[in-house]
């Protein structure tokens, strides 16, 4: 090998290890990537940058747009009062569920679709009695199957089809992945269905015991001079609000615990209670009780024109380690937290002292454009208005899934390739009102864009340079030289990183491998390119695999054994159908 390759070579491993060991964004370690290529002469400029007019990296930028008119109607949401009902047990629930759930992510990103879909289950679980942490995983699991069915349905298929079509061959059919990618969804919603229930413990309860309860901590203040003052708890109501325990009263420094109903209350007591997020909501709407947090009375405007706002703190959020005080959290959102919960712990600490996690869910006061900035912002996993959130345009929800329906119709029937009727999709949402041009250019994902352009141009200094080659050869010599070994060697090699970095990061790193193995055996790219893609969307046994699996961590109220249950034997069952499906296709 000479320099440049070895260059190309030792790039991969720096990407591989800044994702892996740091808290780099992904997009900026494949960007680092790109600017030591070109600094080291293994990839020239004019090529290094050459992703970013790629046609697979324009057809995510206009997929963005479609989804976020289907969001922004509330489709989904319309969709899934439909489809949902009044099942009787969990299993039926998770049936009833599942099944729309994967054929939607066939058709829309899974990441935005869960997004919609977690309120959705938790307040159709609220009201059926049927506890969350027995669908939600499952639910993200069934999403992250069906998006492997159809070329849209994740971000991850279209990574690859880019770096596809830059490597000089041809794109991806709409449906190509569906032989392939139908089936292994099929084996695994049907295990899903048959075990999960069983697998998955009711961690999360949605009756008024807050035992069993996603157990969020709110410190409330009695206002002095209030109508509270001088009344016992059970004469302030404060034992007939379902779902909430008052845990302690911290009265001028005294801490009080395990309150009885006829302890009068004083001004000044600091109430800290836990309980479920519908019993905090009513918490903050009983007079004489005021939030404890003093940043509250600091943010900008009235409170009459805020809103409670839930958010799940992301991997990425700068303010991690660090206490709600330490991280100027107010200072730094414009937004005050009013309680915290942490799946499987009972915060006792004041909110002002709780150091962050990730997957700790927040429920916050904020202004109503705390939304739109931070839905998409890295800080935060999920964030969705509890109270005063703008309405979607419900009217234009039809609308929304006919342009999303002719999109997919016109690909699949071959009419429109994928780019034009990309192009169909994100014109008609904007055109017909079902989003804005600011709520489109919002919609967008700037992580993955940016991430799928250098991706390109670190694939093109590995093909160019000849290490993808070599690298390859060096894969046959040491797992023999047969196409079986080359399809078992990509897919779990594309496995192992899915656990480790992103999927998207982990299929920039394995196609450019894939291509060239398929090169020098003489066999078909596309079964290796298949099993790139089916892997690297097999993320189920980490809370970090993936970044739906965190999304329901904290609503669910989950454990990382929980992921390990589940999601191992579905991993077998995906790997073994995977695998006997594209043995057959080998031949070049």
């Amino acid at each position: 090998m000479g320099f440049e390759a070895i260059l190309a070579l030792a790039v991969v491993v720096g990407v591989f290890l800044a994702l892996l060991l740091t808290r780099w964004p992904v997009e900026a370690a494949f960007l680092g990537g790109v600017v030591v290529l070109v600094g080291g002469g293994a990839l020239p400029v004019e090529r290094a940058f050459a992703g970013f007019a790629n046609s697979g990296l324009v057809t995510v930028a206009l997929l963005y747009v479609v989804a976020g008119g289907v969001q922004e109607t509330g489709a989904i949401e319309w969709l899934g009062r439909v489809l949902l009902g009044t099942p009787r047990g969990a299993r039926r629930a998770l049936v009833r569920v599942a099944l729309p759930t994967a054929a939607l992510s066939a058709f829309m990103n899974n990441t935005p679709l869960m997004a919609l879909l977690i309120p959705l289950i938790k307040d159709w679980c609220r009201r059926t009695g049927i506890s969350p942490s027995k669908l939600l995983l499952p639910v993200n699991h069934a999403a992250l199957l069906g998006g492997t069915c159809v070329l849209i349905g994740t971000s991850t298929n279209l990574v690859a089809n880019s770096l596809l079509v830059a490597a000089g061959q041809p794109g991806l059919g709409m449906f190509e992945l569906t032989p392939v990618g139908l089936p292994v969804a099929i084996a695994g919603l049907a295990y899903l269905l048959l075990l999960g229930p069983c697998l998955l413990p009711e961690r999360v309860s949605v009756a008024a015991d807050s035992a069993a309860a996603r157990e969020y901590l709110t410190d409330m203040l009695v206002e002095t001079g209030g109508p509270l003052v001088g009344k016992s708890i059970a004469q302030a109501g404060l034992r007939s609000l379902g779902g909430l325990y008052l845990l302690e009263i911290d009265r001028a420094g005294r801490v009080m615990a395990a309150v009885g109903p006829d302890e009068l209350l004083l001004a000044g007591d600091r109430l800290v209670f836990v309980g479920a997020i519908e019993s905090v909501v009513d918490l903050h709407r009983v007079r004489g009780l005021a939030p404890a947090t003093t940043q509250i009375f600091r943010l900008d405007g009235p409170r009459s024109q805020r809103q409670l706002v839930e958010a799940v703190v992301g991997p990425h959020c700068p303010i991690i380690g660090k206490s709600v005080r330490e991280g100027r959290f107010r200072n730094r959102y414009d937004a005050a937290i009013i309680a915290v919960a942490r799946s499987g712990e009972r915060l006792r600490s004041k909110i002002g002292d709780i150091v962050l996690r990730p997957g700790d869910t927040l429920l916050l006061e904020a202004r109503p454009s705390f939304l739109e900035r931070f839905r998409r912002a890295p800080d935060f996993l999920l964030v969705s208005a509890i109270d005063g959130a703008s309405p979607p345009r419900h009217e234009r929800a039809p609308l929304a899934l006919a342009i999303l329906a002719a999109m997919v119709l016109l690909a699949g029937l071959g009419a429109l390739d994928i780019l034009e009727a990309a192009m169909f999709g994100a014109a008609a949402m904007v055109v017909s009102g079902c989003l804005g041009f600011e709520t489109a250019r919002r919609s967008l994902d700037g992580s993955v864009l940016l991430t799928i352009g250098a991706a390109i141009g670190i694939s093109t200094a590995l093909d160019q340079s000849g290490a993808a080659r070599s690298l390859a050869l060096g894969l046959q010599g040491l797992l023999g030289q047969g196409q079986w070994q080359a399809l078992l060697t990509v897919y779990l090699g594309t496995l192992l990183l899915t656990q480790l970095i992103t999927n998207n990061a982990a299929v920039a790193l394995m196609v450019p491998l894939a291509l060239a193995m398929a090169n020098e055996l003489g066999m078909a790219a596309r079964p290796l390119l298949l099993a790139v893609i089916t892997a690297a969307s097999a993320s189920y046994v980490t809370p970090m695999g993936y970044q739906t699996n965190l999304m329901v961590y904290g609503p669910g109220g989950y454990r990382f054994s929980d992921y390990l249950r589940l999601g191992l034997p579905l991993h077998l069952i995906t790997a073994l159908v995977t695998l006997a499906l594209l043995a057959p296709m080998q031949g070049g």
